[in-house]
């Protein structure tokens, strides 16, 4: 990569709030967030100290803010203690008993709701339940569930008893849980007979059977099993229990387990550049007031809100963006166990209408998908209570932006365009809807308290009107806190020596214009962002190559107008170079393999069949120009140093 990538694209519209919003607005104008990053940067561990004293419970309060003496192991608030299912649930109590918590929509419509007192009871239930199977805190609990309240409540159950928990998204694969419950030491897993989808039953229980039956799960001594889709499953004795059986007669108070505020409260795992997932931990305290401030900061929380993300709960999003932050601000939120095309692709529009949805969050890659299905359908649907539009999981570009900006929010809607990660806990640049001007596009700038900044590869800050590799420059509470049983590669994957192991490296290319507004420009390392969904490209190479077929595979990313990124697999196989209907009835085993193997977000687009790989004569494949060739562009590049040329056409045809 060089010292700086040159930015092409540029954005001249720019989106003022309107006046009546920054006057309600929780950080009222420009000045406001001025002010308030004055106020971190002269005073950073005050700042956050302030913060942390305001919004959070503590059963034990903190002396010491941030402790870097064994950086870049950084802790925050360890000598004080709390509870996150404390913090979410029975601080609302007193208050606000019979407000509603969740509104869960079905797949078929029928929706549910429930009430802050009745949360707490029914996580009170389920965490005596986890108890009465001898889960004890410091254990970690495998979480595979449908998008549903009991899979929220299964999260804070998990929490309350101190108990660390580690959620899969409900589409991946058997082997992915097996891997996860390895690396995880998990001694027990929470999961359901099945889920609905697009009016399509799937099932998960046996997902988790089959992951168990592979070895090295010793561990796992308990199976929860909610009963949703009531197909039957086999349930093994002494190990698996339904749900409703586990919950008959507990208690329905639960005292909180207090743990310090650096307790591992999940493990989520991402992919990395290297084949074995990275399980991202994050600790208690800190986590749980960037949920907070973002919550308040970024969507400018009223308690008259109707807050909805879309995301899964497998995903960082869902954690604290459905599990976590609306909870502990006391908000109403919708829970969706669907897809927005089914039945139709009015379904989003419906549900704000019908639910009253005032701020909503939602994926690039489900609003291009929707302007695909119907761009003017929104049109049909009263969307008048909305007051906030969110984007989240990857750059949204600007026709899209414009396109979610007049026809779903009116023209009158501010768009924050968060950018964040997996491993940051919560946004870290992003819109205040009621301080910055909007540009299509941009993430524009970071939150007070975040200290950014764009580099080259020796670490220097580039000029505005210059991309390089964002960084960030200090710690934040939120932050991830090593990579589960991994601390060596924590350090390298994101402190790496070529800055000193004093910066952050978030992974991403970024530019900022002569106003200062950020623009995320994409990975710099071989991570694929597929609808929003980050997949090592080693993970599935290492999938490809697993079957029997296989030789060797190389996987790069093209850009896609659907998913953001799809993913473009080059095959040797250990036959002949197949051709035609040969070709297509392989590489449609091959798609299939990789869904079962790793999950089915992971399949290849496009298979290209070679009887080699670009190399040099080193044995290095040159990925660069496999980019090129699934981008259908012309080889400007170098190709001197290439052991086998003539190979490119060969992989310039798709199968």
């Amino acid at each position: 990569m060089s010292s700086t990538i040159e930015s092409v694209l540029t954005e001249s519209r720019v989106f003022p709030p309107a006046p009546d919003f920054v006057r309600q607005a929780n950080i009222s104008g420009m000045d406001a967030y001025r002010a308030m990053c004055a106020e971190a940067e002269r005073d950073f561990e005050g700042f956050w100290a302030k913060h942390a004293r305001a919004e959070l419970l503590w059963h034990k309060p903190f002396t010491r803010t941030l402790d870097e003496s064994a950086a870049p192991f950084y802790k925050w608030f360890d000598d004080g203690e709390l509870n996150a299912s404390y913090n979410c649930l029975d601080r609302h109590l007193a208050t606000q008993p019979s407000k509603v918590a969740i509104i869960f929509e079905a797949d078929d419509g029928a929706v549910t709701t429930i009430t802050y007192k009745e949360l707490y009871h029914d996580v009170c239930r389920f965490a005596n339940a986890l108890k009465a199977h001898g889960i004890a805190a410091g254990d970690r609990v495998l979480v595979y569930m449908p998008m549903s309240i009991q899979a929220v409540v299964a999260m804070q159950a998990c929490a309350r008893i101190g108990a660390t928990h580690s959620v899969v998204f409900g589409g991946f694969s058997a082997k992915s849980i097996q891997e996860r419950i390895v690396d995880a030491g998990a001694v027990a897993v929470i999961t359901a007979d099945g889920q609905f989808r697009g009016g399509r039953e799937i099932p998960l229980k046996p997902v988790v059977d089959e992951a168990l039956a592979m070895g090295d799960c010793d561990g796992i001594k308990t199976v929860f099993v909610w009963k949703r889709t009531g197909s039957a499953v086999p349930m093994k004795a002494g190990r698996d229990v339904w749900w409703h059986d586990a919950v008959a007669g507990q208690a329905d108070t639960c005292e909180p387990t207090w743990v310090g505020a650096e307790h591992p409260l999940f493990i989520l795992y991402t992919s990395g550049s290297t084949g074995k997932p990275k399980g991202v931990q994050h600790a208690t305290g800190g986590y749980l007031l960037q949920a907070i401030l973002t919550m308040k900061w970024t969507f400018d929380y009223k308690p008259t809100d109707v807050f909805w993300c879309t995301a899964d709960v497998g995903w960082v999003t869902g954690h604290t963006y459905i599990a976590y932050g609306p909870l502990a601000c006391g908000a109403t939120e919708v829970m969706f166990e669907g897809v927005p095309t089914y039945p139709d692709a009015g379904r989003f529009w419906k549900m704000i209408q019908d639910h009253k949805v005032t701020v909503f969050y939602t994926a690039p890659t489900a609003i291009r998908s929707l302007i695909k299905a119907g761009g003017d359908l929104p049109k049909k649907y009263d969307l008048t209570q909305l007051r906030i539009l969110g984007t989240v999981g990857e750059p949204i570009n600007p026709e899209a932006w414009m396109w979610y900006y007049e026809t779903v929010g009116g023209a009158r809607c501010p768009i924050v365009d968060t950018w964040w990660q997996t491993e940051t806990g919560g946004h870290m640049i992003t819109p205040l809807p009621g301080a910055t001007p909007l540009k299509p596009g941009s993430c524009t700038f970071p939150l007070p308290g975040i200290i950014a900044e764009i580099v080259d590869e020796t670490g220097h800050a580039v000029e505005f009107g210059k991309g390089g590799i964002l960084v960030i420059k200090r710690p934040w509470p939120g932050m991830i806190r090593t990579i589960w049983g991994d601390p060596d590669r924590f350090r390298k994957s994101y402190y790496p020596e070529d800055f000193q192991g004093k910066y952050y490296l978030a992974g991403d290319g970024a530019s900022r214009d002569l106003e200062g507004y950020i623009r995320i420009m994409g990975r710099i390392d071989d991570v694929l962002n597929v609808s929003g969904h980050r997949l090592g490209t080693m993970e599935i190479e290492s999938a490809l190559v697993a079957n029997p077929l296989v030789a060797e595979a190389a996987v790069v990313g093209r850009p896609d107008d659907l998913t953001g990124e799809a993913v473009c697999a080059f095959v040797v196989l250990k036959q002949a170079r197949p051709a035609g209907p040969d070709a297509e009835k392989i590489a449609k085993e091959l798609r299939d393999w990789v869904a079962r193997e790793i999950g089915p977000i992971a399949k290849p687009k496009d298979i290209r069949f070679g009887e080699n790989l670009p190399k040099t004569r080193s044995g290095k494949i040159m990925r660069r120009l496999l980019r090129s060739i699934a981008k259908g562009e012309e080889i400007k590049q170098d190709t001197s140093t290439l052991e086998n040329p003539a190979i490119l056409d060969q992989l310039k045809q798709v199968s």
